[in-house]
């Protein structure tokens, strides 16, 4: 593709306004490279934690050691990481259902969670946490803060379980950052002690230098095709955080007489291993291409979540377009500008699980992965883009040439 001089002049001006805050990634990627380094060397990890397990899985050297390394990277006593996690989700899911029990009450304070993991909590009749006896509260953000008054107003004895989402969902805010989690972790640690804390992780491992389990959260949840897979993870989730709760989670994953003991995995682990130790570059590369872009559109005259030049609390960055047209066209442009599926035009489509129409473009190696450059928005009013990941920074710098030409064209 031939891009104008119009559009190329647009890309490098707005680069040449993030030397400063690209500088500042560089850093924390590297801290974080060298943290993941030495945990790789701590364990001894070798070519024989790679191997294909079947059957059972007894004494899978492979499946324990990942669970030592993403503890030791994320400041845990332990973890479960498996490939037989399906989603974020899914890890969500195992973690709700290991530690809460009927009567308890389980309160999210950043407001409503996503669609899907909504209906794992109140669904009508599904098997959800509801119809097992658990209540459920939401406290809504205050200004994009956590509401600490409102928050420990609330706690009640029946409240087990205090839920932090980290990312934004569909929502115009900012991703809390970890100094966020940590002033509320401690207000409601002096509080009461004993409830149990779990932040949703996604899109938000290796931003920082630290972790929410480093500030006093009792459990983390990701996804491994997101951050922590690094692009290479071919499926799988996380559950990092206090050993006293990942024991009641592995009863869930599996049963409660095996726990973690088992799992085998025919495909072997050097995918999840290199995935990891590729991460902390991986997510440096998608946040320099999300305030690229940011820059980009708020030069163009768009609102963006951050702020161009604003610090991330996660990989997404959302895009408020004036109308309908200009969203479908941003998410078919990155679809165009992808590696895969190029040649797919992307369309609103009746995705379950959510209440309005979703556009997805995902031109990605691994189905579904929000490392890689996508994108995607419900079709409704504000039309916000929400843009994630991207393998390399180039890659993302080109697609947003495609997204600039396209815009430019209809402008003119």
């Amino acid at each position: 593709m031939n891009f104008s001089d119009n559009t190329q002049n647009i890309i490098l001006n707005a680069q040449k306004k993030l030397g400063k805050a690209f500088d500042k990634i560089d850093e924390i990627a590297t801290f974080n490279q060298l943290k993941v380094l030495e945990a790789f060397q701590y364990n001894s990890v070798g070519q024989r934690h790679f191997a294909q397990t079947n059957g059972y899985g007894y004494d899978d050297i492979g499946r324990d050691t990942l669970c030592k390394l993403f503890a030791q990277i994320f400041g845990a006593e332990k973890a479960i990481v498996s490939p037989l996690i399906v989603s974020g989700t899914h890890a969500l899911t195992l973690a709700l259902y290991g530690i809460l029990r009927p009567g308890n009450e389980m309160l999210a304070i950043t407001g409503s969670p996503y669609d899907t993991l909504k209906e794992v909590i109140i669904g009508e009749d599904n098997g959800s946490l509801k119809d097992f006896g658990i209540k459920y509260n939401q406290i809504q953000l205050n200004d994009g803060k956590i509401d600490i008054n409102k928050v420990l107003s609330s706690l009640n004895e029946d409240t087990k379980l205090i839920f932090i989402g980290r990312s934004r969902g569909y929502e115009w805010r900012n991703a809390l950052s970890v100094e966020d989690i940590a002033a509320a972790v401690k207000a409601i640690r002096h509080f009461n002690n004993d409830i149990c804390i779990m932040v949703d992780n996604c899109y938000g491992e290796f931003i920082e230098k630290i972790e929410p389990t480093q500030v006093g959260a009792d459990i983390i949840v990701g996804s491994l095709i997101k951050n922590p897979g690094g692009g290479i993870a071919p499926t799988g989730g996380y559950i990092c955080g206090k050993g006293q709760y990942i024991d009641k989670i592995a009863s869930r994953v599996t049963s409660p007489s095996i726990g973690m003991e088992v799992g085998s995995y025919a495909y072997g682990y050097k995918d999840f291993y290199q995935g990891i130790f590729l991460a902390p570059h991986t997510v440096a590369q998608a946040i320099k291409g999300s305030m690229l872009v940011g820059q980009v559109y708020s030069d163009l005259g768009f609102e963006t979540m951050p702020l161009p030049g604003e610090k991330c609390g996660d990989i997404i960055r959302s895009i408020k377009f004036d109308t309908q047209e200009q969203l479908i066209d941003f998410c078919r442009a990155i679809q165009e500008a992808s590696p895969i599926d190029s040649n797919v035009v992307p369309f609103p489509w009746d995705m379950p699980g959510y209440d309005h129409q979703i556009i997805m473009a995902a031109g990605t190696f691994v189905a579904g992965a929000s490392i890689e450059l996508s994108a995607d928005s419900p079709i409704k009013e504000p039309y916000i883009a929400y843009m994630q990941g991207g393998l390399t920074y180039e890659h993302v710098k080109i697609a947003c040439m495609y997204c600039v030409e396209k815009l430019l064209s209809k402008r003119d």
